[in-house]
C-alpha cells in the first residue's frame, strides 16, 4: 500500500507532568484508540452539517482525517476551560484522559507509517498538519519531545512574507504541489503567535473503471426548477448497495483498487428531497452500520457520476467556533500545555483539500439513486443516476477513518443559473 501521509511519530515516554498532574499515575485505557475512531467519525459529521447549514447552495469538500489530528495538536497543547470544549469537539469520551490519547495518537501515527513503509500502487494519500509557532513562545522541552516533528519554530515577527512562503512550501510538498498557496499574508502579521495548517490530497484508482466512451453531458438538478449541465461518467458493474429507511437514502459503495479505501454515496432518492434534512439523520450509529458492510448487498448496479475538480480551503475560526470550540482562536484561549503559561491562543486555523474525480479514479465521488424506493426487485439492476446533490465519504476501512468527506450540490465551474 502506497500512501503520501504526514508520519507523526509515535509516542515516546511521556514525562511525569506534560500532559496531566502526573501522566505516569494515568492507567492505559485499551479502548483509547477505538474512542479515537469513533470521535473523528461523530466529527466529520458535524463538521459536515455544519459546512453544509454554512453554504446551503455550494458544494463543500474537506479532510476531516486531516483536520481532526491538526485539532488532536491544539488539544494536547491546550489546558483548563480551553482543553475541556476541545475535547467534546473532538467527540472524545467525557472520561477519558489526554494521555491516553495521545498513546492512541502515537499507535495511529505510527501504524499508517508502517503501512506507508509497505507500499501500494493503489491510491495515494497526502495530508499536512502541523502547529507553526513564533521563537517568542517558549515551547516546554516535554512537548518539544512529544511532537518533535509536529512543532515547527517559524518567526513570523521578523518577515510575515517568509513565514507564509515557508509554511506554502512545507504543505506543497507534503501534498505532492496538489496543494498550493494555503496561506496568503493578509493571514499572517507581526503579532502573530501561533499558526494551525493542514491540507490534503487522495488519488485513487477505481476498483472497476468507468468508459471513457460512455461518458457525455447531462442535465443535473441543484433543485426541481434550477438545473445544470455536466460531464456524466457512466458504467454497469456489481457494487454493495443499500436502502436505508433510517435515512430515507439510498447508499452505494465503490472501491478503489486494493479495497482498503472506498467511496460511499448516500443519496436521496429525488432532487427535492434535501440533503441536510438527511444528515440530520446521519448519527455515528447509523454511519458505522453503513461503512461495516453488514447491511450492503452486492448487486449489478448501473452507476452515473460527474465528473469534476473541487479545490476548496476553509477558515475554519468561525466553523470550530459554531461547533463549541469555544476560546481557542481568542486572546482568552489557554494553551498553557504548550507553553507552561497561561494566555496564548491560537492565532488562526485554515484548511483547503482538492477532490478530483474522473473515469480512472477520484479523490470522491457519488451516485444517485432515482429507481423506486422500496420497489426494485433484487435481480433488476439498481440506476444510480447521480442528477442531485449527494452526500459523498472516502473512508479507510484499515483505520476507520473518514479520510474526505464532502456535498457535491453543483458543477464547481458553472456559475448559478
Amino acid at each position: 500500500m502506497k500512501e503520501f501521509l504526514l508520519i507523526l511519530i509515535a509516542i515516546p515516554a511521556i514525562s511525569m507532568q506534560c500532559l496531566s498532574g502526573d501522566d505516569s499515575a494515568v492507567t492505559n485505557e485499551p479502548g483509547a484508540r477505538i474512542a479515537l475512531f469513533k470521535g473523528q467519525q461523530q466529527f466529520t459529521l458535524n463538521m459536515l452539517r455544519q459546512l453544509e447549514s454554512t453554504l446551503p447552495e455550494d458544494n463543500v469538500f474537506f479532510s476531516p482525517y486531516s483536520v481532526y489530528n491538526a485539532l488532536l495538536l491544539a488539544y494536547f497543547a491546550s489546558a483548563n476551560q480551553t482543553e475541556a470544549s476541545i475535547k467534546e469537539t473532538l467527540a472524545l469520551p467525557p472520561g477519558s484522559s489526554k494521555v491516553d490519547t495521545m498513546r492512541a495518537y502515537g499507535v495511529e501515527k505510527y501504524f499508517q507509517e508502517m503501512r506507508s513503509v509497505n507500499g501500494s500502487e493503489s491510491y495515494e494519500l497526502s495530508s499536512a498538519n502541523r502547529l507553526f509557532v513564533s521563537p517568542k513562545q517558549e515551547v516546554r522541552d516535554c512537548m518539544k519531545t512529544l511532537f518533535n516533528n509536529e512543532i515547527e519554530e517559524t518567526d513570523f515577527q521578523a518577515n510575515p512574507a517568509a513565514a507564509v512562503e515557508k509554511i506554502n512550501s512545507w504543505v506543497a510538498e507534503k501534498t505532492k504541489n496538489q496543494i498550493k498557496d494555503l496561506l496568503n499574508e493578509g493571514n499572517i502579521n507581526g503579532n502573530t503567535q501561533l499558526v494551525l495548517a493542514n491540507a490534503a490530497y487522495f488519488k485513487g484508482i477505481w476498483k472497476s473503471k468507468f468508459s471513457l466512451e460512455s461518458t457525455r453531458k447531462e442535465l443535473f438538478y441543484q433543485t426541481s426548477a434550477k438545473n445544470f449541465f455536466v460531464t456524466m461518467m457512466r458504467q454497469k458493474s456489481t457494487f454493495n448497495h443499500m436502502t436505508s429507511e433510517k435515512l430515507g437514502a439510498h447508499v452505494l459503495e465503490m472501491p478503489y483498487k486494493g479495497d482498503d479505501v472506498s467511496l460511499f454515496i448516500i443519496l436521496t432518492p429525488f432532487p427535492t428531497a434535501r440533503v441536510s434534512h438527511m444528515l440530520k439523520r446521519l448519527t455515528v450509529e447509523n454511519f458505522q452500520e453503513i461503512v461495516s458492510l453488514d447491511a450492503m448487498i452486492p448487486r449489478p448496479v448501473e452507476v452515473a457520476i460527474p465528473k469534476f475538480t473541487i479545490e476548496q480551503e476553509v477558515e475554519l475560526t468561525p466553523v470550530l467556533e459554531s461547533m463549541g470550540i469555544g476560546d481557542l482562536f481568542k486572546p482568552t484561549g489557554d494553551l498553557s500545555s504548550l507553553t507552561g503559561k497561561p494566555g496564548v491562543s491560537l492565532d488562526a486555523a485554515i484548511h483547503k483539500a482538492k477532490i478530483t474525480l474522473d473515469e480512472q479514479g477520484t479523490t470522491a465521488a457519488a451516485a444517485t439513486a432515482i429507481f423506486n424506493f422500496r420497489s426494485s426487485r433484487p435481480l433488476d439492476p439498481a440506476k444510480f443516476l447521480c442528477n442531485h446533490p449527494f452526500v459523498y465519504f472516502i473512508f479507510d476501512k484499515v483505520s476507520q477513518t473518514v479520510l474526505f468527506a464532502g456535498v457535491f450540490k453543483k458543477p464547481p465551474t458553472q456559475p448559478s443559473q
